[in-house]
């Protein structure tokens, strides 16, 4: 099973200025969306979100992008490398064990008195 990442990091939080800069980003509001390549009964892929926040060093502005010019991916990186690769990574294997969980559960809520509900075929 393999599973891609999609993070979205178009939400943030800026300073109005910050020194000759405008619309400085300070903090990413996160939306990281992990999705199997394999699908459930009704053919939809399996997957887990998780979301967050991160703080960015506004430290040093040497190498400032105008907010018009930014991309998800500037963003992304930014995030990444302020959570660090260890983060990261303990992220996105906590999504894919929700996944795994998702397609092999160790448990399942029944509800007394209704009908079990008969188990899925692979």
């Amino acid at each position: 099973m393999a599973t891609t990442y999609n993070w979205n990091c178009k939400t943030v939080d800026c300073y109005p200025t910050d020194g000759q800069y405008t619309d400085v980003v300070y903090n990413v509001h996160w939306i990281v969306t992990g999705t199997s390549d394999t699908l459930d009964p009704e053919g939809n892929a399996y997957t887990a979100t998780s979301i967050g926040t991160e703080t960015i060093s506004t430290s040093d502005l040497s190498g400032f992008t105008p907010f018009a010019d930014l991309t998800n991916a500037d963003v992304v990186a930014w995030t990444k490398a302020a959570m660090g690769a260890e983060q990261v990574t303990a992220l996105e294997t906590n999504l894919q064990s929700q996944i795994a969980l998702e397609i092999t559960p160790v448990s399942v809520t029944l509800t007394i008195g209704e009908p079990v509900p008969p188990a899925e075929e692979e």
